[in-house]
């Protein structure tokens, strides 16, 4: 199989996938999506590293501690592709008071490398808009494959189309079949105990 489409997301958040840290994102949509609503055109996607916007501020201390904030507009002249991700889940949870903030603050926080202050920050942003629960089976490539950046791979947008194919050939996943359906579980369960969820499986 080869794969054009990527997610980008930050590159320690995607050293995480690829350790198998972790296997939640938290989106929310409205910069340059279409609608203004977070959606997933592809269920498979490449997983592109982006450097501009880390924050060690943002992050639990152990991933804070591994980020050095780049200038703003900053990018490799060459993006390190490692690994790609099957979306399994995208869940909205619809956050409508302080006391539904905190509970998907506490509940989540275990799950992920952001910090109360990242979630709490992506909560505040456009309130009306629910935060999105991505979860991701990730394969690490055989081998990392290098691309030229290009300027249609900028900008604050999730989604983008590489001008040149990845091959996954021979990639493998990070973690076995028994513990990402553990861990998919357990955040469901997670959930469904939230006020006011919906969920819309991808797969």
């Amino acid at each position: 199989m080869e794969l054009t489409a990527a997610l980008k997301e930050w590159a320690i958040a995607i050293d995480a996938l690829e350790r198998g840290e972790t296997i939640l994102l938290l989106r929310k949509g409205g910069i340059r999506e279409v609608g203004g609503r977070f959606q997933v055109p592809e269920s498979e996607v490449l997983l592109y590293p982006t450097f501009e916007h880390q924050k060690p501020e943002l992050l639990k201390s152990d991933y804070g501690s591994n980020v050095t904030p780049v200038a703003s507009g900053w990018h490799p002249e060459r993006v390190r592709i490692g690994s790609w991700a099957r979306i399994t889940d995208l869940w909205p949870i619809a956050v409508e008071t302080e006391e539904i903030a905190a509970s998907v603050q506490s509940a989540l926080l275990p799950y992920h490398i952001w910090n109360d202050r990242f979630v709490r920050d992506r909560l505040q942003w456009k309130p009306r808009q629910p935060l999105y629960l991505l979860l991701l089976r990730t394969y690490r490539l055989a081998e990392p494959r290098e691309i030229v950046y290009c300027e249609a791979y900028g900008g604050c947008k999730s989604w983008i189309q590489l001008t040149e194919a990845v091959a996954t050939v021979d990639s493998f996943p990070v973690l076995d079949e028994g513990t990402y359906s553990n861990l998919r579980d357990r955040l469901r369960e997670i959930v469904a105990t939230l006020t006011y969820t919906d969920s819309g499986e991808q797969s």
